[in-house]
């Protein structure tokens, strides 16, 4: 295995960098305050090109890797963009690969451009009130009535149903109580949503607030069964398919934020001098951000090792959820250790540090916890029984 990047590579990273350079932490930070969507970073990366890099070519993307892809994602985060920059084009980035491997040629061709260009936003629409991570309780309905599917439900943590035009939405079309196994009865809608049967609201949450995060209510929405994804029914096996992709792409995001809170907490404990000295010459300073940067090291190499087994089709459920696991908890042990790294002053929003914090803990539980991880590490890796 040979993780070493290749020059075309390098360059996604340094031209996405140069990208973010016109987008600094005060940008971030006031889109953050005002709870404001980042529309013109989202333009200039939809015009650079980044949102369809992993958009087949024939449909108006660069037709690149889950490694690229993961690139610019860490390096927008990296930039000080944290979750709200990466957040803000994440799903423009690869929320569509259902569609790409499932859907229709006809929708194929309708959607993706738009997608690729950065004219269409797609929300995710999956986790409901009382269906978290057992997905397969969700209670949203689909009847099919002739050509048409009319949808009732409920949805939570619909990121981006605000400013989307269309959602990705699972929903039931056979009853639980019906179907031989529980994953079956699930089926895959990309549905409008700005429409008179949806209500939506945003969530009131910690962080990552210039991408709103909402509760969706669905009142009898028509949906046409020609904007059905794949099957009647097979839905859940197609969310299942870019489970893995998504792993890596969160990992990298995560790291990415860990790398801009050590290189704000060593820049500060190389400025700040007390006592005459810098306070980056205490060992109680120093040895947490050295341990922080090997956290962030070995998070990276088994992103590296992830995405490399994925784009050469080879099974990597343990090396995605590993990687997930590894860069969320190096991202917030990372952060934390800037906090105190500031002292006070990492309360202060001007340092940005707080703001990292608020984000890198996220990770620790979207869209997967590290507890659920670890599940799977126990019982797919080690072959211990399952717990749950």
């Amino acid at each position: 295995m040979n993780f070493e990047l290749t020059e075309e590579q390098h360059l996604i990273q340094a031209s996405v960098a140069k990208l973010c350079a016109a987008f600094p932490d005060s940008y971030w930070s006031q889109k953050d305050t005002d709870h404001e969507f980042p529309w013109d970073f989202y333009a200039a990366m939809a015009e650079a090109g980044w949102l369809g890099i992993a958009i087949p070519e024939a449909y108006g993307g660069s037709g690149q890797g889950i490694t690229e892809a993961s690139l610019v994602l860490e390096t927008v985060a990296a930039s000080g963009a944290a979750m709200n920059g990466a957040t803000s084009i994440h799903l423009s980035i690869f929320g569509m690969h259902p569609v790409v491997k499932y859907g229709s040629q006809e929708m194929k061709n309708a959607y993706l451009p738009r997608v690729a260009s950065g004219d269409l936003h797609v929300a995710f629409g999956v986790t409901e009130p009382d269906a978290g991570t057992d997905t397969t309780s969700i209670t949203t309905f689909a009847e099919r009535r002739g050509d048409t599917y009319f949808v009732t439900g409920r949805k939570v943590w619909t990121t981006k149903a605000l400013q989307s035009e269309r959602v990705l939405l699972l929903v039931r079309t056979t009853p639980k109580d019906e179907v031989a196994r529980r994953t079956d009865g699930l089926t895959l809608l990309l549905a409008e949503l700005q429409k008179p049967e949806v209500s939506i609201s945003a969530i009131d949450k910690v962080g990552r607030n210039a991408v709103a995060t909402c509760e969706v209510v669905y009142e009898d929405l028509p949906v046409l069964v020609t904007d059905r994804i794949g099957e009647e029914g097979k839905g859940f096996r197609y969310i299942l398919d870019s489970l893995n992709a998504e792993r890596i792409l969160i990992a990298a995001e995560a790291l990415g934020i860990g790398k801009a809170a050590l290189r704000r907490a060593v820049n500060y404990a190389n400025e700040r001098v007390v006592f005459g000295r810098p306070v980056g010459k205490n060992q109680g300073i120093a040895f947490p951000l050295a341990e922080a940067k090997m956290r962030l090291e070995a998070a990276e190499l088994m992103i590296r090792k992830a995405s490399w087994l994925i784009d050469r089709g080879e099974p990597c459920g343990a090396e995605a959820n590993m990687a997930k696991w590894l860069a969320a908890d190096a991202a917030f042990f990372t952060a934390d250790r800037a906090m105190q790294t500031h002292g006070g002053f990492g309360y202060a929003r001007e340092y940005h540090v707080e703001r990292y914090w608020r984000e890198a803990r996220l990770m620790k539980i979207a869209p997967i916890s590290q507890e659920m991880i670890q599940n799977y590490v126990s019982e797919h890796v080690l072959g211990l029984p399952k717990s749950y």
